[in-house]
């Protein structure tokens, strides 16, 4: 779990957008709950990540603390970001992500986000 986990977050620091849909379900669901943000599958989600990297020079997930729950198919993972700004600067966060599996994927990614929000939906802020 914590293997799918940590490559979850290597294809979205890599902006490898096949490597993060490899470990989603097609529908799954995905959710800001600290924003009010609610996607549903693949394209939904795709599209919200294809935002974060077109406003951010680079983004790093790290320092990592997990939470697994393997016989109900559950992980929760704690974790710092950098967001490297279009200009340079550095915004820090802590995050923590909540993963439900449904076989060898994440079904459900519900994200507890400090700070702004870097994961809009189209046209939300």
């Amino acid at each position: 779990m914590i293997d799918l986990v940590l490559r979850y977050f290597a294809g979205v620091d890599g902006e490898d957008i096949d490597k993060v849909l490899s470990t989603l379900t097609p529908d799954c669901a995905f959710s800001v709950e600290t924003h009010g943000v609610t996607l549903q599958g693949h394209a939904e989600i795709k599209g919200m990540l294809e935002r974060l990297w077109s406003h951010h020079r680079s983004v790093l997930h790290r320092n990592f603390a997990f939470v697994a729950d393997p016989d109900a198919g559950r992980i929760a993972a704690q974790f710092q970001v950098v967001n490297t700004e279009m200009d340079g600067t550095l915004t820090y966060k802590s995050n923590c992500n909540f993963f439900d599996l449904d076989g060898a994927r994440f079904s459900k990614v519900s994200v507890y986000m400090a700070g702004p929000n870097t994961l809009e939906r189209q046209g939300e802020t």
